[in-house]
């Protein structure tokens, strides 16, 4: 086990060069593959739900949506707990319980998926406790952020989220591929329609082992695990983790905060669906829903008694600086933008391209299969694989020229490739030859992708430019985790819109936003007069 670290200061040159950066390179590469599976688990719902529909699950199309944003509600909403964690228990002892606790939704999926007849709300469950992997991504960041000076945090926290992120396009490779045959063993099912994968299509009346799409991070969550727990190291400094105490102290705080993030986000789901799927039947509007799931969250957690509730105190105060809220803005344009694409792109093809859409007794009807549809598991890859990749080095052109320079022109980007998103999608959805416009549709959202990644990489360099030490840390976890309700907010609105059959509405919708961000960025950190100019 690697001791925990006193007197850490990465800004002292001589300490960094002597031992410090072989320190804070460790915990980084320990760091990238566990984050890397905390995306995975979360995030499989966007191909898991894809091929439920292939095998004939017998669920409604906004039902399998639904759990996507099942697991977006809890993913971004366990993120604010996981904000708080590192003060409160220490690094290595955070990342090595989140990633452990992967294995309990995992392992769930696996069984569930082994039948037909598994009930929605076991689905729902399950989708629910994926939302661990969700919340990771903050407390994971904060970590980093501790181990690396100000002057490469572009770079380190671009590594640590772009590499991170890969785990959407891992899983989005490896769970087609392991579905094809008896990986654990179990019996298969059969396509009833065409499947796909990375190197090609599989007919209909194939056997698949959809199941494996859960078991099969296992192999990489058990050694994690152990590598996180001997690998990593806590930072035992009053700016970092004052207090961290004996392990099993420190497993028994993040488990109770956690739980108070499940339960409200089981209530605000609650609030959300219909009485059919398990909700109140209210229905709720998400708008009106987030906010009080958000609201009840931060105040739940600043009620726990005792030294979490005073620690809490503490790191509540960003709260009272106004750049916490405006980079929180900023930074959902990039990752909640990301994040929220990775999960509805890959429904959105199957459903937009993947059928026809045709006039019938004058009604325009979307359910007639597509044969020369593209196949949604070949071509939902490239997006977050580019998002990813091109992350760290929108860090290190941030690292050069600033942050809030590259943001203002990924903003300009977004807003063009939002609204050529929004025509190709227009024209697919009233099209009976769909498949003629999906080219210029995946080009222009792969351009989209790339701006979200090179943007998300400029933003972390802002934040660890205008926030102190002490701050930074929090302060990127809470913006993480208001943005990763973008993984929730997204294929909710575009399922809404699909159904309305106005899929081009969303993308309008986002269009807009990126402009008010446009204008923060430039307001707080681009013209002469700011405050931080060009951060």
């Amino acid at each position: 086990m690697a001791k925990d670290l006193k007197n850490w200061n990465p800004e002292d040159d001589q300490q960094w060069a002597s031992y410090g950066k072989k320190i804070a390179t460790r915990n980084l590469w320990v760091s990238i593959p566990a984050l890397l599976c905390g995306f995975a688990v979360w995030l499989y719902w966007s191909i898991i739900t894809v091929q439920m529909l292939n095998l004939g699950f017998p669920f409604e199309k906004s039902e399998l949506f639904t759990l996507a944003a099942i697991a977006g509600l809890s993913g971004a909403t366990l993120r604010i707990p996981s904000t708080f964690f590192i003060r409160i228990a220490g690094g290595r002892n955070t990342i090595f319980l989140t990633t452990a606790l992967l294995i309990i939704p995992a392992v769930g999926v696996g069984f569930a998926l082994q039948s037909a007849d598994t009930p929605l709300w076991q689905f729902q469950l399950w989708a629910l406790l994926s939302g661990f992997g969700g919340g990771n991504f903050s407390s994971s960041m904060s970590n980093i952020s501790y181990f690396y000076p100000k002057k490469v945090q572009g770079y380190s926290l671009g590594m640590n989220a772009g590499l991170g992120n890969f785990g959407v396009t891992t899983m989005q490779i490896v769970v087609p591929l392991v579905m094809t045959f008896a990986l654990f063993g179990g019996d298969p099912m059969i396509l009833e329609t065409t499947s796909g994968t990375l190197i090609g299509k599989i007919p209909a009346g194939t056997e698949t082992y959809i199941h494996n799409a859960g078991f099969v991070w296992l192999y990489l969550l058990v050694p994690l695990a152990v590598a996180t727990w001997f690998g990593m190291n806590n930072i035992a400094d009053e700016h970092v983790s004052p207090n961290v105490g004996n392990p099993l102290s420190a497993f028994s705080k993040i488990i109770f905060m956690l739980a108070i993030g499940l339960i409200t986000a089981a209530f605000g789901l609650w609030l959300l669906l219909p009485a059919k799927i398990g909700g109140s039947g209210l229905e709720l509007d998400k708008f009106i829903v987030l906010p009080i799931v958000i609201g009840m969250t931060v105040f739940l957690l600043k009620m726990i008694p005792g030294a979490i509730g005073k620690n809490l105190t503490r790191q509540y105060k960003i709260f009272k600086n106004k750049h916490t809220w405006v980079m929180t803005v900023i930074y959902t344009m990039t990752f909640g933008s990301f994040i929220g694409y990775a999960v509805g792109f890959g429904l959105s093809i199957k459903v937009i391209f993947g059928y026809q859409h045709v006039m019938v007794d004058g009604v325009m009807t979307h359910n007639l299969a597509n044969p020369d549809g593209p196949s949604a598991l070949m071509w939902a890859w490239m997006g977050p694989f580019i998002g990813a990749l091109i992350r760290p080095i929108g860090g290190m052109i941030a690292d050069k020229i600033g942050g809030a320079k590259v943001t203002q022109y990924v903003s300009i980007v977004m807003i063009a490739s939002a609204l050529g998103v929004a025509y190709y999608m227009q024209q697919a959805y009233v099209s009976a030859t769909p498949q003629d416009f999906f080219v210029p549709f995946l080009l222009l959202f792969l351009v989209l992708f790339a701006a979200t990644g090179i943007g998300n990489g400029s933003t972390f360099k802002t934040i660890a430019t205008i926030f102190d030490k002490e701050q930074a840390g929090p302060v990127l976890g809470w913006t993480a985790a208001i943005a990763a309700y973008g993984a929730f907010l997204i294929p909710k609105i575009l399922g809404e819109q699909i159904k309305a059959t106005t899929p081009e509405y969303a993308l309008y919708g986002f269009a807009i936003f990126y402009a008010v961000c446009l204008v923060l960025n430039w307001f707080y950190y681009m013209r002469p007069s700011a405050e931080f100019h060009n951060p």
